[in-house]
């Protein structure tokens, strides 16, 4: 589908789930790069992980935007509450939308579906509504490699079926696309989807692997390796996960007039992963390496001892491995930050934060 130019510059842009951790990136990128205009960070600080973690990425909002000549609002609520959001869209008239705001998590959608249920679904029929009622000119949002679910072919495709989801939380995101691919038929609302492959960095989730096995390494306990370590990951580094979304925004897909008479839904949905899918073992391995190079571990740290083999939890997929030929050939970009940056880059920012 051809793209319509998007100009970032002196516009209005909703960016929901900051200061969550893509979020977070992205503001801050938002503030340092564009030359005017108003960004606007949305978000519930829920308790789902540490609040001190999301205020201190509010922190560093806040710092960009002391030096930037955009102008930065931070608005706390809840996606669910429709008035507020409506009232958002009101006020500030934004032209461009980011919808990163979810319940994340496989293993937590097991235990507290309602979560998922309310931000994932109203939430983003919500995001939907105010998106009809207050035209924008890009709807981009967060969906997720979980959708793929069990599917043996490799690497995953965005032409492949993603109808048998294994979790709630992949159920949740491919009723996003659904509704977002309705909402486009219907209104006209040009939307792309990012399907994300483990997002990892400095200042992520503390419910993801790299970062949870590292507070249990530093605390001196065990950390389970899941599937007895058969298990792929696409690992995508934050910085590579915000400059394709930076792409993506500024390349909207083009509104086409149908036979029907009904505007052709100006959609697409597109994978953002390295392509290059680490053994959970190697990532353990190298994980450990930089933890040792950065002083947060001594190099005499028995971590065989700290390591526990065990099968695969409800909701998981033993591989996720992302073709991201679709967004290198329409807008040039393709993740290239190696595990071994990423992580390095981690440890250092790890102990800084905690002060290991």
């Amino acid at each position: 589908m051809n793209k319509v130019p998007v100009s970032l510059n002196n516009k209005t842009i909703l960016v929901t789930g900051s200061p969550g951790f893509i979020g977070a990136y992205l503001v801050v990128r938002l503030l340092k790069e564009l030359s005017g205009g108003t960004v606007i960070s949305f978000d519930s600080m829920n308790d789902y992980y540490e609040v001190s973690l999301k205020q201190w990425r509010l922190s560093r909002i806040e710092q960009a935007a002391a030096l930037s000549p955009v102008k930065h609002v931070f608005i706390q609520g809840n996606l669910a509450d429709k008035a507020l959001l409506f009232d958002v869209f009101e006020t500030y008239r934004p032209s461009v939308v980011v919808n990163l705001a979810a319940q994340a998590g496989v293993r937590y959608s097991i235990d507290h579906p309602d979560a998922y249920i309310e931000s994932n679904i109203i939430g983003f029929y919500n995001i939907l509504e105010a998106c009809r009622h207050y035209p924008v000119g890009h709807l981009v949002y967060a969906s997720s490699s979980s959708v793929y679910g069990g599917n043996k072919k490799v690497p995953f495709s965005v032409e492949d079926m993603v109808d048998h989801p294994v979790s709630l939380y992949a159920a949740t995101k491919k009723s996003d696309e659904l509704l977002a691919h309705s909402y486009a038929k219907l209104y006209n609302i040009p939307s792309t989807g990012l399907r994300f492959f483990t997002v990892y960095g400095p200042a992520g989730r503390p419910d993801m692997f790299y970062y949870s096995a590292t507070k249990r390494l530093v605390a001196g306990g065990t950390i389970q390796i899941f599937n007895y370590g058969n298990c792929k990951r696409d690992f995508t580094y934050i910085d590579d996960i915000v400059e394709g979304i930076l792409r993506v925004m500024q390349g909207a897909p083009e509104k086409v007039p149908g036979e029907d008479g009904l505007p052709l839904p100006p959609y697409a949905v597109y994978n953002i992963g390295g392509g290059q899918p680490e053994n959970l073992l190697d990532f353990v391995s190298i994980l450990q390496e930089e933890l040792v190079r950065a002083a947060i571990l001594p190099p005499s740290y028995d971590f065989e001892a700290h390591r526990q083999l065990v099968s695969m939890q409800p909701g998981d997929v033993p591989v996720t491995y992302a073709d991201s030929e679709a967004l290198s050939r329409d807008y040039g970009f393709t993740p290239r930050i190696t595990i071994r940056e990423g992580l390095r880059k981690f440890a250092e920012w790890y102990k800084t934060y905690y002060n290991v």
